[in-house]
């Protein structure tokens, strides 16, 4: 194979080549060169268009299935084709079902961050027919209102912190002796007066160095004071990374490339395990638009075959968390992007309402 120049497709191969992947995509079937020739518009034999197809070939964008004599995209193709063949639609056609997605998000706003979460997941899969994924979003701030505690049995005692003056969270912490509930109350309120307005990871640090400098001038009830919260707004206690809600992965099963029960089981397995979808959602966080990641550039073999497409969603203009696509990589990118971005936004929209 001699070596590929860095812009190897002429007009007329990126043109065959987008044709041959809206075909793919559309039929699922490997496109013949003479169906090809028919469906390009251009007034080319099937015998330029197979010299065509034996150059994508080489330089790796289409492939040649073994039971076939026609040509599949491969991952190459794929990108090639998102990145600079593709022409977006600026909004998707389902404008009414984008309009029931805002009407139901607006239902939502009186509760719970994860009902508008589980809401969107579920639209953006009726919408693709594919799997929906949404992040639950993390707390962009988390400033301590209030902390109080309350002794249970077996040196436990039961935190209840009060962050940005409105959600309630409650922590068993297990402390190294008993203290009676005077002792908490007095610990509290010292705390309170020490910590209330800030972020709880300045409060760790701020008692990571109470502990290391102060040393032995801190009294009893201080040193006491200190240890308990230490316990409570440690980073052990901090909620496990962020969880995400999954609508619609069964649609997967309709697609042939992934209907082999044994990759099934296996996608299905990381989709019920979460860490690997996780790690490949945080990668989105810090990213601006829709990223699309395709076939292997996942780096998680279970993905080979599929695609995922992302953007993240914002409250108060900071990122909180992410929301996607995943299907097969024969997907319908012109419709899923646009679907992808504009869920993005107004579930950010709903949010901010919501506060």
């Amino acid at each position: 194979m001699h070596e590929i120049p860095d812009d190897p497709l002429t007009e007329r191969a990126q043109h065959l080549l987008r044709v041959l992947v809206e075909s793919y995509i559309r039929e699922g079937q490997p496109v013949g060169s003479r169906n090809l020739s028919r469906d390009s518009g251009l007034n080319l034999s099937a015998a330029t268009v197979r010299n065509v197809m034996a150059d994508l070939e080489e330089y790796g964008f289409v492939a040649s299935p073994h039971t076939s004599a026609g040509r599949v995209p491969t991952d190459k193709g794929y990108r090639f084709f998102v990145d600079t063949l593709l022409r977006q639609r600026q909004r998707p056609d389902d404008s009414h079902m984008l309009h029931e997605l805002s009407q139901r998000l607006e239902q939502e706003e009186d509760r719970d961050p994860k009902a508008l979460v589980a809401v969107a997941s579920q639209m953006l899969s009726s919408l693709t027919h594919l799997a929906g994924v949404v992040t639950i979003p993390r707390q962009p701030h988390q400033s301590l209102s209030q902390i109080e505690f309350l002794p249970l049995s077996e040196n436990r005692v039961l935190a209840v912190m009060v962050i940005n003056g409105r959600d309630v969270q409650n922590r068993v912490v297990h402390l190294e002796r008993y203290y009676t509930a005077e002792e908490l109350r007095r610990a509290a309120n010292f705390l309170n007066q020490q910590f209330v307005g800030k972020e709880l990871a300045q409060i760790r640090l701020d008692i990571v160095a109470e502990l290391t400098q102060a040393g032995e001038t801190l009294n009893q009830l201080m040193r006491d004071a200190i240890h308990v919260a230490q316990q409570a707004v440690g980073e052990g206690n901090q909620q496990s990374g962020p969880e995400y809600v999954l609508a619609g992965e069964t649609n997967l099963m309709e697609f042939a490339e992934l209907s082999n029960v044994e990759k099934l089981r296996r996608l299905f397995d990381a989709f019920t395990s979460k860490r690997d979808i996780l790690h490949l959602l945080d990668q989105s966080l810090g990213a601006e638009g829709v990223q699309i990641f395709i076939g292997q550039e996942s780096g998680y073999q279970i993905l080979d075959n599929c695609s995922l497409v992302t953007a993240p969603y914002a409250l108060d203009n900071e990122t909180v968390g992410v929301l996607g696509v995943i299907g097969p990589t024969r997907m319908a990118y012109d419709r899923v992007i646009p679907i992808v971005d504009v869920t993005a936004r107004l579930l950010g929209s709903a949010l901010n309402s919501r506060r």
